[in-house]
């Protein structure tokens, strides 16, 4: 079949470029991007290669502005010539590379996780704003990118991530609350992840990551109260105050010499540390349970724990009093709680006591073996 007239044209160009200036190769470059241009849906591969050598002798050495055009007019179609689009998408000069990297639907999958390997980060960045993005792709854009390329690739619903890239991408993500709600508000994030990101999460941050996921409210109740347990042992681990504490208090407990006389006197001088732990081993609980309940804006859990270990109303009165520091209680207001504390029953605060611990071992089972199966399977691609 022979070649439409412009084919033939374009066989004499050769000639032109050995005996022209460079404006006069730019000007020829824009007549010959004209033809394919305005009619490359009907070039067959063969008329299609043919402009692509063509195009790619005129384009070695013109001017950036005439690469930044060529670009632009050829990133959008289809079938453009590939090797000129390969050239372009990793020319040094990024308003070049841009449009080809970010809109090309030619540029297959190898060209991409070439460049994304070896360009540098805002062609990273062009790469991650494409309409779909393979998750081979992605795994490089994510151990190479800095924050605009992460960003780019959290927000791009088109990008596919692998298990391992997802993995990663959470851990690079640290504190920056602009990506945990970008990448947290993404459909497809796998739960785990979604209950990390949740973990790291400012409650501004969780708002909108509730939002997003209607359907996932109670996994947002849950990572709150694991933050918060987190924070509550790394902070009391780190305290030599109640490592201190916890030697007197245990050194007691064990000889049998804890009394109620002790944890008035400990919460009566406002030793924090020592009243938590007593008030924890009489009712053979974690010393977090108990810090939580002194942390709870109303005083039901601790008064269920102080009756159950069986402390005096006197005890009651001295750990109401730590429990509201500086600030205090009102008269009116330790009255009617003390009032509820004599009308509680030792049998049913033993009783809660219990449930208590029941909910506690399970939920710490539970996030066992989540840790477990997690740490056991292995990153696969999606």
């Amino acid at each position: 079949m022979p070649m439409p007239p412009p084919i033939a044209f374009m066989q004499d160009v050769q000639a032109a470029i050995a005996h022209g200036s460079f404006a006069r190769r730019a000007e020829i470059l824009r007549h010959v991007t004209d033809l394919f241009v305005g009619q490359a849906p009907q070039y067959s591969d063969a008329e299609v290669e043919v402009f692509d050598d063509v195009i790619a002798l005129l384009a070695l050495e013109i001017e950036t502005a005439a690469r930044v055009l060529l670009a632009s007019r050829l990133a959008p179609i289809p079938n453009a010539p590939p090797n000129t689009l390969r050239r372009l998408a990793a020319d040094d000069a990024i308003e070049v590379a841009w449009p080809v990297l970010a809109h090309s639907p030619r540029l297959d999958e190898n060209t991409l996780t070439e460049l994304a390997c070896t360009k540098s980060q805002q062609h990273l960045l062009a790469i991650a704003r494409r309409k779909s993005l393979p998750a081979r792709v992605t795994d490089v854009l994510i151990a190479r990118g800095e924050r605009p390329v992460l960003a780019g690739l959290a927000s791009n619903a088109g990008a596919q991530f692998s298990g391992e890239g997802y993995a990663t991408l959470a851990d690079r993500i640290n504190g920056d609350q602009d990506l945990i709600v970008r990448l947290g508000t993404r459909a497809d994030i796998p739960r785990p992840l979604f209950l990390k990101l949740l973990s790291k999460a400012s409650e501004q941050a969780r708002a909108k990551l509730c939002a997003a996921h209607p359907d996932k409210s109670a996994d947002v109740g849950e990572a709150v109260t694991d933050a918060t347990h987190r924070i509550q042992n790394e902070t009391r681990e780190d305290s030599s105050r109640y490592a201190v504490a916890q030697a007197l208090v245990e050194a007691l407990h064990e000889s049998g010499r804890l009394r109620d006389a002790d944890v008035e006197g400990f919460a009566r001088a406002r030793r924090y540390e020592e009243s938590v732990v007593a008030l924890a081993l009489l009712c053979d609980l974690e010393i977090g349970a108990v810090e939580r309940a002194m942390a709870q804006e109303q005083a039901e859990t601790l008064l269920v724990f102080v009756k159950a270990a069986g402390l005096s109303w006197a005890s009651a009165r001295a750990i109401l009093l730590l429990r509201a520091g500086e600030a205090g209680l009102s008269a009116a207001d330790l009255e009617q709680t003390l009032a509820s504390f004599e009308r509680l029953k030792p049998a049913t605060a033993q009783e809660l006591v219990r449930f208590y611990r029941l909910k506690e071992a399970a939920m710490f089972s539970r996030k066992s073996a989540q840790a477990v199966q997690q740490a056991a399977t292995p990153h696969t691609k999606q």
